[in-house]
């Protein structure tokens, strides 16, 4: 299977909406399942929205004329100052899932961010997304940082 990385069009769109309810896999069990969907379809309705500005771009991977993934990427403030390359999203269809369209994507999201010379890329995913983390993982990505949340009906332990 030939892969091939170029700038999403707008004929890609339909097919790039299909592909976004994989976002809510490994999201926590206790978040409500509809309104992660609405989320993550409004997310990547926004990246395609705003992927013709000069600091965002959605690309795509080609399998001879079908969508078999993409990937988000634009600049993010991190909280010392610095300004990342940041993935939004990322995702390999069902179909195509080890055939390296995710690498591929990653590899393009990072070249884009070096094009912008910008020092470091960032992703954010699911605690529970353990073949995401792995993905990420394998390429080198370092866990920077990780979100806990508690139930306000259990809340926290007490001190004795």
């Amino acid at each position: 299977m030939a892969i091939s990385i170029r700038p999403a069009s707008d004929s890609d769109r339909e097919q790039i909406l299909a592909l976004a309810t994989r976002l809510t896999e490994g999201v926590a069990e206790w978040r409500d399942p509809d309104a992660v969907k609405q989320a993550v379809t409004g997310w990547v309705k926004d990246s395609l929205d705003e992927s013709h500005q000069d600091n965002q771009t959605v690309l795509v991977a080609d399998l001879d004329g079908s969508v078999g993934g993409f990937v988000s990427v634009g600049t993010r403030k991190h909280w010392s100052g610095a300004i990342d390359g940041y993935i939004g999203e990322l995702v390999v269809s069902h179909e195509a899932e080890g055939a390296g369209i995710g690498s591929a994507l990653i590899q393009a999201a990072a070249e884009w961010s070096r094009e912008q010379e910008l020092e470091r890329v960032s992703v954010d995913t699911g605690a529970a997304n353990t073949r995401a983390r792995n993905l990420y993982k394998r390429l080198g990505f370092d866990e920077e940082g990780i979100t806990l949340s508690i139930a306000t009906s259990q809340g926290p332990p007490s001190r004795n």
